[in-house]
C-alpha cells in the first residue's frame, strides 16, 4: 500500500518528473501485482533448483549440434526445467485463490476470492459448516494436485518418505 497508494512511491515519483498521479490503488492491476509480489518467490525457487541441476554439458552438446539459444531453451532447458514449473504452480495456486488479505487492503474488498468467501463464512455470516466445507474442498484440491505431481514426477529413486500411489 505504501508503494501504491495516493502519496505512495510510484506517485511521488511521477510527481517529481512533472507527470500526473494516477489511481493504483483499489484496482485489477494492484490486486494483481500484490499477489505477484508476495507468490513470485514460491514460484522461483523450484524453478531455480530445478535450473542449477542442469548438467552444462547438455548445454553446450546442444549448441555443438547446431542450435541456436531459442532452441536450446525450448528443447534441452525448458523440458528438464519442468518439474520445477509444475512444483512452482502447486506451491502458489492454492495460497493465491484462497488469499484474503491482499484482495482486501489492495483491492478495498471488491474482489471476491475463495479466500474471502470462506473468511466471510466464519466472520461475518457465521456459517460455519459451509466454510468449513469451502476449506475442506480446497484441502482436496491440493492432495489431488499433489498426488498427480507425484505420479508424473518420472523419477524411479525416490528417496525418504511414501508415495501417495
Amino acid at each position: 500500500m505504501s508503494i501504491l497508494g495516493k502519496n505512495g512511491f510510484i506517485n511521488t515519483l511521477l510527481v517529481k518528473i512533472g507527470l500526473p498521479s494516477i489511481t493504483l490503488l483499489y484496482t485489477d492491476a494492484a490486486v494483481l501485482l500484490g499477489m505477484v509480489y508476495n507468490f513470485l518467490p514460491y514460484m522461483v525457487l523450484p524453478i531455480y533448483t530445478v535450473i542449477i541441476k542442469i548438467d552444462e554439458n547438455l548445454i553446450n552438446a546442444a549448441h555443438d549440434l547446431g542450435a541456436n539459444k531459442a532452441q536450446v531453451f525450448g528443447k534441452v532447458i525448458f523440458p528438464l526445467t519442468v518439474p520445477g514449473v509444475i512444483s512452482g504452480i502447486t506451491m502458489v495456486f492454492m495460497p493465491a485463490v484462497t488469499t484474503f488479505v491482499i484482495s482486501r487492503l489492495l483491492g478495498g474488498g471488491q474482489y471476491m476470492l475463495l479466500g474471502n468467501l470462506i473468511e466471510q463464512q466464519f466472520t461475518n455470516i457465521g456459517d460455519w459448516n459451509f466454510g468449513s466445507a469451502i476449506s475442506i474442498f480446497m484441502m482436496l484440491i491440493i492432495l489431488l494436485s499433489m498426488a498427480i505431481m507425484t505420479k508424473f514426477d518420472g523419477d524411479e529413486n525416490k528417496e525418504g518418505g511414501g508415495q501417495v500411489w
